[in-house]
């Protein structure tokens, strides 16, 4: 029997973020194609056709990055969080699913980077003893509500053992 789908969602200005970090990424993968063009130019034993494959394979990339990976993302990430258990599932080719157990928590935490914090967001990090969960881009309320009740809930499941 398959579980059915986490139904909690991360926050939609998460594409924002993954869209910006996909924009540097792309200003990167530009500049290096550019590089080679300049170094092409002063070094002639450099191909200069492979300035043309460099650009076309930033502009590639910058489409994924930018457009396409932010989308798919947001179509699989999930969470869910139950009294025994809390259920995480991201992945974009192989779609990843994890069923923590409160007994097994050792800490919450929640973190957030400068872009992350321009649009409010905040990532829950669940640690157990080998392992260390997220999930990314929660309202930085919902991040601290969640971080709080599990911690709750992890007590009281270790008072229960």
């Amino acid at each position: 029997m398959a579980l059915s789908r986490p139904k909690e969602r991360i926050h939609p200005s998460a594409l924002k973020v993954w869209r910006i970090h996909g924009i540097i990424f792309f200003v990167i993968e530009l500049g290096v194609a550019l590089g080679y063009c300049f170094l092409a130019r002063e070094i002639s034993a450099l191909p200069k056709f492979l300035f043309y494959i460099l650009l076309a394979l930033s502009g590639f990339m910058g489409v994924l990055h930018i457009i396409v990976v932010p989308q798919i993302r947001m179509i699989y990430w999930g969470y869910e969080l139950r009294e025994e258990e809390v259920d995480i599932q991201f992945g974009i080719i192989v779609i990843k699913r994890s069923l923590i157990p409160m007994t097994r928590i050792q800490h919450v935490d929640t973190h957030h980077g400068p872009f992350m914090r321009l649009f409010g967001l905040a990532t829950l990090s669940i640690s157990t003893a080998g392992t260390k969960h997220q999930i990314p881009a929660l309202k930085q309320e919902t991040a601290e509500s969640l971080r709080r009740r599990i911690s709750q809930l992890a007590l009281e499941s270790e008072d229960d053992v």
